[in-house]
């Protein structure tokens, strides 16, 4: 059966205090959110915050105020985060580097959703992990 599924819409993270303070524009979250992934933070409803890219957009817990329904268990540290990007990696990992984000792993072959990729991963201030893949064409 073929999906039916179109695209990611919107996701869930959670975040720990010390975060969620950085997503009201501290140093922190400007960095890692607008300058190194040119994500931007947006205000919602009731002042929740998410983080907008393209045509998609990750919603941002807050320990001890996440949103109903929830995940049975929202944790910070626990969100694995998968990007494609066509900017090649080299230039990726060079704008990280000289951000001062420690790249973990890669560049790595892995198996993406569509083809083959080659990724390299990073953890946030809450040791979420980021992967940042380009598809090997």
């Amino acid at each position: 059966m073929k999906s039916y599924l179109l695209c990611l819409n919107f996701f869930f993270l959670t975040n720990s205090p010390v975060f969620g303070g950085l997503l009201r524009d501290r140093v922190g979250c400007s960095c890692l959110v607008k300058i190194i992934l040119g994500m931007q933070v947006v205000t919602l409803k009731g002042d929740r915050k998410a983080l907008s890219f393209g045509e998609q957009k990750f919603n941002v817990h807050e320990i001890g105020k996440e949103l109903e329904p929830k995940a049975k268990a929202p944790t910070p540290g626990s969100a694995d985060l998968y990007l494609i990007t066509k900017t090649p990696l080299a230039s990726v990992a060079a704008h990280l580097k000289a951000c001062g984000v420690n790249i973990e792993e890669g560049p790595v072959e892995r198996t993406g959703a569509l083809s083959p990729i080659t990724s390299i991963y990073f953890r946030d201030p809450d040791s979420n992990l980021t992967e940042i893949s380009n598809y090997n064409d």
